[in-house]
C-alpha cells in the first residue's frame, strides 16, 4: 500500500469509528506517523505525495550499482548490500532502515523479487563431553583509540555438549602459504 492509500484507508477507517490505535494497529503503522497523516488535509496530502516523488534520495548515485547487485545476486540480502556498499563507499552514512527502504523499493520497481535460498545441512550427532566442537574462522576490522583501522583475525572454538565458547584475535595473518 503506498502512502496515499494508507492516508484514504486512515480516513475511511476514521468515519467507520475505528480508534487510532486500532487504525494504526489494522494498518500496521504507528501511532505517530497515523497522527503525522491526520495533520494533512487532501490537498496537503497530494502536495506532499508529490513532493517525495520528485526529490531524489540520499542512496539515488548508487542506484545501478544496487541493481547490478540485485541482479546478479537475486537472494542478496538489504544486510549484505549494506556491507558492500560500506566497503566501496566508507565516507557514506545511511541508516540501516533507509537502506532497507531503498532495495525493497528497487525490488518492488523493477519486479525483482527476493529468491529464498535455504541453508541445506545435515544434522550431527551429539558426542559426549570432550568428543567434539565447531571451530570458526574469521576477519574483522576495527578502529584503534587513534581512530586507525586494524584487522583482527580470529578463531572460535565452540564445544558441543557445554556450548563453552573460546576465541583468539590476532592483529596479523599467521597462516602460512607454500
Amino acid at each position: 500500500m503506498d502512502k496515499w492509500e494508507v492516508y484514504m484507508k486512515i480516513r475511511q477507517l476514521l468515519e467507520q469509528g475505528f480508534s487510532k490505535k486500532k487504525i494504526a494497529e489494522k494498518l500496521g503503522i504507528s501511532r505517530p506517523t497515523l497522527y503525522r497523516y491526520l495533520k494533512k488535509n487532501h490537498q496537503e496530502m497530494a502536495d506532499w505525495m508529490k513532493s517525495i516523488q520528485t526529490r531524489s534520495k540520499k542512496l539515488d548515485p548508487y542506484r545501478d550499482q544496487f541493481l547490478g547487485w540485485l541482479k546478479e545476486h537475486p537472494d542478496i540480502s538489504a544486510a549484505q548490500i549494506e556491507d558492500w556498499l560500506k566497503e566501496r563507499h566508507p565516507s557514506l552514512h545511511v541508516a540501516e532502515s533507509t537502506l532497507r527502504a531503498y532495495v525493497r523499493q528497487l525490488r518492488a520497481e523493477y519486479d525483482l523479487p527476493k529468491e529464498k535460498n535455504p541453508r541445506t545441512y545435515e544434522a550431527v550427532p551429539e558426542k559426549g563431553m570432550r568428543e567434539q566442537a565447531q571451530v570458526d574462522f574469521g576477519l574483522t576490522t576495527q578502529d584503534t583509540p587513534k581512530n586507525q583501522k586494524v584487522k583482527l583475525y580470529f578463531i572460535a572454538f565452540q564445544l558441543s555438549h557445554s556450548r563453552y565458547k573460546y576465541m583468539e584475535w590476532l592483529d596479523r595473518n599467521r597462516s602460512r602459504t607454500g
